[in-house]
């Protein structure tokens, strides 16, 4: 999407946003104003089960060999209570809170107090001060953006240690994994409660803030949309890119180096899995100064969906199958393992060239070439809260011409690879296939609502020239 702006004559706002004397709906950008009784419900479940789900996985993988259905069949038949299995599950320990507390504060240094130097060397790479999407308010802000830089200072010093030093073993993060999982909450639990309360008392933006009245719709979605301390702490680019996504393939690595303790080798499966995820994760740092015009920095406020899901919920979560690996190594025979490879990489390839399409038609608002033509757009505009009037084109051509999240699509592609590599014995490594295809369906209807709720009739011209989510011909 490329984008414009105007501002409107005062008079001519005021004439648009009265008539008979009632003012017309606000604009939907971002969270809700309101909550209806469903909304409401689904945050209440998510705030209690949640992290009871997080618990139970990582419970089964420490005490049933990854088996979700053993636990349930204990606790039923009585073999079992709950207080057995939380009687056996490790404490929160001394060592594991060193652990956490410094590898969390070396995140903040590194994203706080070194700038990025990688743009200089590395050809096409966008690093340093970059301006991200306006808010509803029409705030821009600068960010320094630095990810890939602390990936590889973080990886070259693992690495260093894994070969060198030896300072401490690969096999730590798996070791205290369930201790390290106590840390995580806490952490997300802190910096969620800190985001509502400075979200009333002293908000970074107050003209971006969003209060609904509920306390639990509050705390879970976030108040605030861009909370900041000081110029350059972001708290929703911080979380969601680092500690999470930066530790991601260090738990894996640490997978990894388990296996081999264990069982003298590292199996092919394992390693597909190290590098299927490990290239999602250097695309993200790679392309973060993209991630600024995505739904989660141009949409979401911050609260506990992202404050405690990027603490907790992605990096126990999102690395099931390195840990499934573990427990029950696969050797996958020549074929399987070049057909899930292939697979991973045919989805990261749609999902790079679909996002590259659209990163190049809002950089040069549409003056470039998608598949060797120039590409076909929509016209729309919009209105942020401040009256000013902003203009749109949506893509479609190229990939966003066969489907309106066809990114989406190259993603679960991915995901159904990573999952692949663990066989068909168990469930519990197809979780993550499941829960993204739930995620990003869910994303897309709820983009496709806040994208009319913004465009209007516009939106509907789209939807007709491109009328498919995912799936061209199918959804």
């Amino acid at each position: 999407m490329a984008a414009h702006q105007e501002k409107k004559p005062s008079g001519e706002r005021n004439r648009k946003s009265t008539q008979n004397g009632s003012r017309t709906p606000q604009v939907q950008w971002g969270r809700a104003w309101e909550v209806d009784w469903f909304s409401l419900a689904s945050i209440i479940f998510l705030l209690m089960f949640a992290p009871l789900i997080v618990y139970y996985f990582i419970m089964s993988c420490d005490q049933y060999q990854c088996s979700l259905m053993d636990p349930l069949v204990d606790l039923l038949t009585g073999n079992k209570h709950l207080s057995d299995i939380w009687n056996k599950t490790p404490v929160l320990t001394y060592k594991a809170a060193g652990m956490y507390t410094l590898w969390v504060a070396f995140q903040v240094v590194l994203y706080v107090f070194i700038p990025d130097f990688c743009h200089k060397f590395l050809p096409g790479y966008a690093g340093g001060v970059q301006e991200g999407a306006i808010t509803p308010a029409g705030v821009v802000n600068k960010y320094e953006i630095n990810g890939l830089q602390a990936w590889i200072i973080t990886h070259v010093l693992w690495f260093a240690n894994a070969y060198y030093f030896h300072f401490f073993s690969p096999t730590i993060i798996f070791d205290n994994w369930i201790p390290l999982l106590w840390c995580a909450n806490i952490l997300g639990y802190i910096v969620s409660t800190f985001a509502l309360i400075k979200g009333y008392f002293f908000p970074t933006s107050a003209a971006d803030c969003k209060f609904t009245g509920n306390f639990f719709y509050d705390y879970m979605m976030g108040i605030e949309f861009n909370p900041r301390i000081g110029k350059w702490f972001d708290f929703k680019l911080f979380f969601n890119g680092r500690p999470g996504i930066v530790a991601w393939t260090l738990i894996n690595l640490s997978y990894a180096a388990k296996q081999q303790e264990l069982y003298g080798q590292v199996t092919n499966s394992m390693i597909l899995v190290n590098v299927l995820q490990g290239i999602y994760v250097l695309d993200f740092f790679w392309n973060e100064a993209w991630y600024l015009k995505t739904i989660d920095i141009c949409h979401d406020h911050f609260g506990w969906y992202l404050g405690w899901g990027d603490c907790v919920w992605l990096p126990y979560l999102y690395t099931l199958q390195g840990l499934y690996l573990v427990n029950h190594p696969v050797q996958l025979g020549t074929a399987n393992a070049v057909g899930i490879l292939m697979l991973g990489l045919i989805g990261y390839y749609i999902f790079r060239v679909t996002n590259h399409q659209k990163d190049l038609f809002r950089r040069t608002n549409g003056n470039c070439k998608i598949w060797g033509k120039k590409p076909e757009y929509i016209e729309c505009s919009y209105m942020s809260m401040d009256g000013t009037k902003h203009y749109s084109k949506l893509m479609t051509s190229g990939f966003w011409g066969w489907a309106r999240h066809f990114n989406y699509t190259g993603d679960l592609m991915g995901s159904l690879a990573y999952c692949l590599t663990c066989g068909f014995d168990h469930i519990l490594p197809y979780f993550y296939i499941i829960y993204m295809t739930i995620l990003l369906t869910h994303r897309c209807i709820r983009d496709e609502h806040r994208c009319f709720s913004k465009y209007g009739k516009d939106w509907k011209r789209y939807t007709a020239a491109v009328p498919y989510r995912l799936l061209p011909g199918i959804f």
